[in-house]
């Protein structure tokens, strides 16, 4: 996903320029809430194996209107800092079509890539917004119901609120591509695409079409009798977003991928035996060790 060629970097920008609706799919102080769609979002939550019990044409009709609802419901409802964080996203895609993004990567792509996109866009966003946004990476362990991984993301902490507090805004750039799936129910595609290209938005919303979108997707497999992969769950699509993530400026990421040689090797540790453990112990801190948890 990061090392796109410059063709799909262009028509990523193309579609930004062409149509802001589509793009970032949202409609700014909608009347509407989340709570007013209400539906059980417990049922189906399980990843475990289920009979379907449920497989008429009419339960399936109302499953998915009341998908859609929620999901339109979670996206339309938006907060004025969303609403200006996300304003200052389309200006600094803007700027980047009208600039060009080049690639400064140890191994470039022309045209650019992914991942150079997400530094300029969180460069404007700090250098030009004001935003304090950084580029997170979050990073899981892999356990016994899904494997280890590690994703990357714009993120910006707001603290302009009354209630001193801080609010998280994440800024995904693929957002729709992170849930489509190749063969799925043509009610799922048509749920998926009312998704936005692009994601900003605050932790909880995420949080809640995670949930919604995840369930839909169980049911679409479910359905088709395909097996759900362990990167389609919802605690993986959660690990994503959600979790412990190592936050740095864009600058620093930049300057890391650039200027690590081609062939870099790691520096050897220093062996520790019962002869030298005294004198590697005298050469550290007495302070605990700062562990980053992912």
């Amino acid at each position: 996903m990061d090392r796109q060629n410059s063709d799909d970097i262009m028509r990523f920008l193309d579609g930004m320029a062409s149509s802001d609706d589509v793009l970032f799919g949202f409609l700014d102080e909608g009347n509407q809430s989340p709570e007013d769609f209400s539906v059980n979002l417990n049922a189906g939550e399980d990843d475990g194996d289920e009979d379907d019990n449920n497989n008429n044409s009419e339960d399936n009709k109302a499953f998915w209107q009341e998908h859609e609802q929620l999901l339109q419901g979670t996206l339309y409802r938006t907060s004025s800092i969303e609403t200006k964080i996300r304003q200052a996203t389309k200006e600094a895609l803007k700027q980047v079509k009208s600039k060009g993004l080049y690639c400064v990567c140890r191994r470039p792509v022309d045209g650019g890539c992914r991942s150079c996109l997400r530094g300029e866009i969180s460069r404007h966003l700090r250098d030009v917004a004001g935003y304090d946004c950084v580029i997170s990476k979050s990073k899981w362990r892999s356990c016994q119901d899904i494997p280890a991984g590690e994703h990357e993301f714009i993120e910006i902490v707001d603290r302009s609120g009354s209630k001193k507090s801080e609010m998280r805004v994440v800024i995904e750039l693929s957002f729709r591509a992170e849930f489509e799936i190749a063969k799925g129910s043509e009610e799922y595609k048509r749920l998926i695409s009312r998704l936005p290209e692009v994601y900003v938005g605050k932790t909880e919303r995420l949080r809640s079409l995670i949930k919604i979108l995840c369930i839909a997707g169980k049911k679409c497999l479910r359905d088709k009798k395909m097996h759900m992969a362990p990167w389609r769950k919802h605690k993986y699509m959660q690990a994503k977003w959600l979790g412990t993530c190592d936050r740095s400026s864009s600058l620093e990421a930049s300057v890391s991928e650039a200027m690590e040689p081609e062939n870099w090797v790691p520096v050897a540790k220093p062996r520790v035996s019962m002869l030298n453990y005294d004198g590697l112990l005298g050469g550290f801190s007495a302070g605990p060790a700062t562990v980053a948890v992912v």
